[in-house]
């Protein structure tokens, strides 16, 4: 959404997705009509450090520098994209009917509404479409905006660690972008789709008519809180409570007791149930505002989306079917060194696919606008 100019390269932009607990870079190429991925590496965080501080800072800078390396990335063009805590996303319903009024309308008060200078700041929407309140019609608008402050700091980031950022993009954008080309075909115009990313510290709900967003909601209920709950029911600390959950839900789990198993089960079980009502209420807010038809099935994504007990709350709560993402599929993995044994779906890629794709659109749009000015 915060565009910076593309500049023309050989190599398509690298997709760094910087999360709370887990950083990831991928590269395509496009060879013979199929995308491959060429490069793709990832590393955890140390969950202790304060985000955004400055031994956060470094430690990212040196992990990209790492995964730049051991990764054969190439090229030094990035696309990012924001972090959900500096972010500040509202579907916000305004009395204006007219669409050339709501730009006035979201510099001038909702941008004060949220603390940003609409001079100073970075300010973007999206109109999801026309909804009805009573007898009158108004315009559901989702709001995105970060003060200048925070999205220069991240550009900075990135420069340290000798990358060229040449789009920032919003994880909502992102992840909607990784499934959208699945949503081209005619009859899916009117499809309603969901997708969940299950994150460290947030889960993000997009909820889609088509190919475009009609809502977005990030739901500050995690992997972090169902870590912190299981570190103090079992007398642990995060990194421990994080690992145990790891072997619980990896596809070969290690040995665990019954008893220890039930207990982190039941460490987790207030937040899953609050998280799980948190999402039903989103695909609610959906049926009534646009009067449209409810989703039939839900697709998650994240780190957190292999989580059994979450899952199986939320296929509980919701009454769709729960698909896990395979954002990967499709594309040739051949030269990636993926490690798929213990997730084989890949899930936890979704976002960083998304922002590669929009380095994919970006090189056809100046392509096309290079053609266009060559007639």
């Amino acid at each position: 959404m915060f565009d910076c100019l593309f500049k023309s390269n050989k190599n398509l932009p690298i997709g760094l997705d910087i999360g709370h607990s887990q950083i990831k870079m991928i590269q395509l190429s496009g060879r013979d009509g199929v995308f491959g991925v060429e490069a793709a590496e990832e590393l955890a965080l140390d969950r202790t450090l304060e985000f955004n501080g400055p031994e956060w800072r470094q430690k990212v800078i040196e992990a990209i520098g790492t995964m730049y390396r051991n990764g054969g990335f190439t090229g030094s063009q990035v696309i990012s994209c924001l972090p959900s805590d500096l972010l500040k996303i509202k579907s916000l319903r305004l009395e204006t009917g007219d669409l050339d009024r709501i730009d006035s309308v979201i510099r001038d008060e909702v941008a004060q509404r949220f603390e940003l200078d609409a001079d100073q700041d970075e300010i973007r929407y999206m109109v999801a479409g026309n909804v009805y309140q009573g007898e009158s019609i108004k315009n559901e608008v989702i709001f995105f905006g970060i003060s200048r402050e925070h999205l220069a700091g991240h550009i900075e980031l990135l420069e340290e660690a000798h990358l060229t950022p040449v789009s920032i993009d919003t994880v909502p954008c992102a992840l909607f972008r990784s499934f959208r080309n699945t949503l081209r075909r005619r009859e899916d115009q009117e499809l309603v789709s969901v997708f969940v990313d299950l994150g460290a510290r947030y889960t993000t709900v997009v909820i889609g008519k088509g190919q475009e967003i009609v809502f977005v909601k990030q739901i500050p209920i995690a992997g972090d809180q169902l870590n912190e709950q299981v570190a103090s029911s079992l007398g642990i600390n995060l990194d421990e409570a994080a690992q145990l959950r790891q072997r619980m839900h990896d596809t070969n789990p290690d040995r665990i007791a019954p008893e220890t198993r039930r207990a982190v089960v039941d460490a987790m079980t207030n937040s899953i149930e609050n998280l799980a009502h948190e999402i039903s209420l989103c695909f609610k807010y959906y049926a009534v505002t646009f009067r449209g038809q409810r989703p039939a099935e839900a697709v998650f994504a994240g780190g957190e989306a292999y989580e059994s007990a979450l899952m199986d709350s939320l296929r509980r709560h919701l009454g769709v079917k729960i698909q896990i993402a395979e954002p990967l599929r499709g594309y040739d993995l051949t030269r990636a060194n993926f490690n798929r044994r213990r997730n084989p779906q890949m899930c936890e890629w979704a976002t960083a696919i998304g922002l590669v794709l929009k380095g994919i659109q970006m090189d056809t749009t100046r392509k096309q606008a290079v053609m266009a000015g060559s007639v």
